[in-house]
């Protein structure tokens, strides 16, 4: 399992390499995805992403995606090239759907729109969980959701700034405006093991090894696992929930990008929820 250890140090080792004035072609030649997934690839899956509809526009990057993905050297380098190649296109696709801006109609197709957004509009509350102390809310500060995974809630962005490099109590507003690190933040996300939750990356990678709880919750190895480390707690457990299904029409159609298979289990209708 990727600990949060080892992804700490591998960002340490990032930061002191990007601090001597590492360019974003620099990052794009030490990391090996770029050659899965090439610059055209990437405008050709995100569609829309800067069109003037979507207030993201110009904000997510290949040159960003590239460069914070050379912080984590496993995602997307694990495993032979089908395996590497699914884990992008599963990433892709989870953080497609936290950022979509399309619709059924949508000019060619309501999974061409990802990346639209990079903060949750009108968000319900600041996601202040007061009782979490070991991350403690600063005043005036909104944790919604922010930058291609949507981080949300205190316990999520204290963790996530301390392994990436800022201030994520203080200074949460970075995440939107900062796209490397906005992406950093995804990648942290996907890469790290918050227990009981296996990381999405070893579930996509074959390294998930389910729990006596993860056996009678019948939480499964497949994207539909992924969903439920992410939002299972809103979307698992709902026969043929349309927010699931459109996480696997992005998986789906970006699979055909990378020509391979999605592989089995792909929802999370009959998983319970992580507690």
């Amino acid at each position: 399992m990727e600990s949060t250890s080892l992804v700490s140090f591998s960002l340490i080792l990032c930061f002191t390499i990007l601090l001597f004035g590492s360019t974003g072609v620099e990052a794009r030649r030490r990391s090996s995805i770029s050659s899965l997934i090439t610059e055209n690839l990437y405008n050709s899956i995100f569609l829309h992403k800067d069109d003037n509809a979507c207030p993201a526009r110009n904000f997510y990057t290949y040159n960003s995606f590239i460069q914070a993905a050379s912080c984590f050297p496993k995602f997307g380098n694990t495993g032979d090239v089908a395996t590497r190649k699914r884990e992008i296109a599963a990433f892709l696709a989870q953080i497609s759907q936290e950022t979509t801006g399309g619709w059924a109609t949508a000019p060619d197709g309501p999974f061409a729109w990802g990346l639209c957004f990079k903060e949750e509009i009108n968000p319900q509350s600041n996601y202040c969980d007061a009782t979490n102390t070991r991350w403690p809310c600063f005043p005036g500060k909104s944790y919604h959701g922010r930058g291609p995974i949507q981080l949300s809630w205190n316990y999520n962005y204290g963790p996530a700034g301390r392994a990436v490099g800022f201030d994520g109590l203080r200074n949460p507003e970075i995440v939107a405006n900062n796209s490397v690190i906005a992406y950093k933040t995804s990648l942290w996300f996907w890469m790290t093991v918050q227990t009981p939750k296996p990381s999405c990356h070893d579930v996509m990678v074959g390294k998930y090894v389910p729990t006596a709880a993860d056996l009678a919750a019948n939480r499964t190895a497949g994207f539909g696992l992924v969903t439920n480390i992410i939002n299972g707690g809103l979307e698992c457990g709902i026969p043929n929930d349309a927010r699931v299904n459109n996480r696997i029409g992005f998986f789906q159609r970006y699979a055909q990008f990378f020509n391979v298979t999605t592989g089995p289990n792909l929802d999370c209708a009959n998983q319970r929820p992580f507690s």
